[in-house]
């Protein structure tokens, strides 16, 4: 796919660690990859204890994540879902438009997952999973779900408490699958370094 037109940068990490904040002040347009899980009763979606595992990489559709990418890179724009994790349930799509630029910010607990796929297809720029401590993104986590009001609060403490011991996992899992573990600041400064690259650096 050599005639690309635009590339992305895949930013992972665990739930509640920055990635939505640093894809913002990147300044570049963002596709935000958690719109791609599927709906609650999908039948291959995995349950643990009775309910849906939103943990496991096989309730989230990659197949129809890595296709927007593409559309992306080789058009500009591309419809992508909106989800609603209250509901457990696309609600809706919405148009992204690139609007020329060279490269956007794919962001998700599971972007890892397709970094391979990505490189395979010649769309990738860079991909990295967001480390920070995980006391903090415990605390970020938790402050953010109680606002947002996403599930019972009984039932947010609980995720929290398990995905605060999964943490170190996750990101050796990430780190595995081909995402740089990196801070804030070292992700921004890569980026920024992408963003004053020749163009046919970053379109190579």
């Amino acid at each position: 796919m050599s005639e690309s037109r635009a590339r992305v940068i895949l930013l992972a990490g665990p739930s509640g660690s920055g990635k939505s904040y640093i894809a913002r002040q990147t300044g570049l347009p963002i596709l935000y990859l958690d719109d791609f899980y599927k709906d609650g009763d999908d039948p291959t979606v995995p349950r643990l204890d009775g309910r849906p595992d939103w943990e496991s990489p096989q309730s989230w559709d990659a197949a129809a994540a890595v296709d927007a990418i593409v559309t992306l890179c080789t058009t500009g724009q591309a419809t992508v879902p909106v989800y609603s994790i209250g509901a457990d349930r696309r609600v809706g799509g919405t148009r992204l438009e690139l609007d020329g630029a060279p490269l956007f910010v794919a962001e998700g607990i599971f972007a890892a997952e397709i970094v391979a796929e990505c490189a395979r297809l010649d769309v990738l720029a860079a991909a990295f999973a967001v480390r920070r401590h995980r006391a903090v993104t415990f605390v970020r986590r938790l402050t953010r779900d109680l606002a947002e009001r996403r599930k019972p609060p009984a039932l947010l403490v609980r995720r929290g408490l398990t995905l605060y011991a999964n943490e170190p996992r996750v990101l050796a899992r990430q780190a595995a699958l081909g995402a740089l573990p990196a801070g804030r600041r070292a992700i921004e400064r890569a980026v920024a370094a992408l963003l004053t690259a020749p163009v046919e650096a970053v379109q190579r």
